[in-house]
């Protein structure tokens, strides 16, 4: 195979995980609000059987392929400051309304980590783009505890999104929500202050636990505004 076609190759790989995991999300967001809906029935029950079994497959196919072209496997990962026990810290609980800032081009991913988010009682904003995120930084300093950035945006990307964030608000915690990214990538920019990393797709709760624990972690620990090495 050809130096071009093999890039080609990646590219379409690389367009195609990423566009499973964009539906895989939104599919996960829906069977959960219609999990928690009460809404009865051997048919329904059925219905979200099957459909559940297969977003899990194809979680699994999702996830071959991710590492067959380079990305990482881990769900779910931390930065080195912020790791401890988890579990305890997510069932702490937070006492006070944290402003979490969501950066997704996906309308419907927006609206499905809006709903999530607000119903565990955070305050949330939402913006289409890396652009839109660091002009509202820059009209509201300090005005975000967590921004919740996917990888794959238009025009620039969640790498460059993350660094100018951080440079407008060194403090902000960063979590990284995506359904491919580069191993070298993300190793490069855990060692510049990313705060964590969640691969997709996932649940709800899932999200809801791994917010809950960086900001708990967070509290403890001064996340470094430049990389570790």
């Amino acid at each position: 195979m050809s130096h071009h076609n093999r890039l080609e190759r990646e590219k379409a790989l690389v367009a195609a995980a990423t566009e499973l995991n964009n539906l895989l999300q939104i599919i996960t967001g829906a069977v959960s609000i219609l999990e928690s809906g009460g809404r009865t029935g051997a048919a329904a029950e059925h219905c979200l059987r099957l459909l559940r079994a297969s977003v899990d497959r194809a979680a699994k196919v999702t996830e071959h392929l991710a590492g067959e072209i380079g990305g990482t496997a881990q769900k779910i990962l931390l930065h080195p400051a912020l790791r401890g026990p988890v579990a305890k810290l997510a069932r702490i609980g937070l006492k006070v309304a944290h402003s979490i800032l969501v950066v997704d081009d996906e309308p419907m991913a927006l609206e499905l980590s809006k709903r999530t988010l607000a119903d565990a009682g955070f305050v949330v904003t939402t913006v289409s783009s890396g652009a839109e995120a660091i002009r509202l930084l820059e009209r509201q300093p300090g005005g975000f505890d967590l921004a919740l950035l996917d990888f794959n945006l238009p025009e620039m990307d969640g790498e460059e999104t993350f660094t100018r964030l951080r440079a407008v608000q060194p403090k902000i915690l960063v979590l990284l929500n995506t359904g491919f990214i580069e191993r070298h990538r993300l190793d490069r920019m855990m060692k510049n202050g990313l705060a964590g990393f969640l691969r997709r797709p996932y649940r709800p709760n899932e999200l809801i636990a791994q917010i809950s624990s960086i900001l708990a972690s967070g509290r403890r620990s001064a996340m470094p505004p430049r990389s570790l090495a």
